[in-house]
């Protein structure tokens, strides 16, 4: 079975994001057939999440992982870079960096409300790489 991959990046700025990239997933699969799309964000300080945006969740999660995560952004062990970078770097032990997602006649199989988003706390690194490799059943 041959793998097809695609690469590409997202600008998520100066301020923690949240950026649905569910639109870019389903261009990639659109036309592939039935299979398994990975998705993988090779950073240190991002991960990613089946959720629903633009009802407030995504702030919600924002939120969460600045005030009920690390609420005190001085106490991490992990310190170079700005005061809470080490929050930055625990966000893939709980937000994983990498999702494998059915695809069905070249739509993803999701949710009615459900999108992808790559999220990311660290505004020390604004632009992020996002892998793509579909696997066909």
């Amino acid at each position: 079975m041959a793998l097809d991959t695609e690469i590409f990046r997202v600008r998520t700025g100066a301020e923690p994001a949240v950026v649905d990239i569910g639109y870019r997933l389903a261009t990639f699969a659109q036309g592939r057939g039935d299979g398994l799309l990975s998705v993988f964000v090779p950073h240190s300080t991002a991960g990613l999440a089946v959720m629903e945006v633009g009802a407030g969740s995504d702030r919600d999660l924002l939120r969460y992982l600045r005030d009920g995560m690390s609420p005190d952004r001085y106490r991490w062990e992990h310190r170079h870079g700005a005061p809470g970078h080490g929050a930055d770097h625990v966000i893939p032990a709980f937000i994983s960096p990498s999702l494998v997602l059915p695809v069905r006649d070249g739509a993803l199989a999701l949710g009615m409300w459900q999108t992808v988003v790559l999220v990311d706390t660290n505004v020390g690194n604004p632009v992020r790489n996002v892998r793509l490799s579909f696997l066909a059943a």
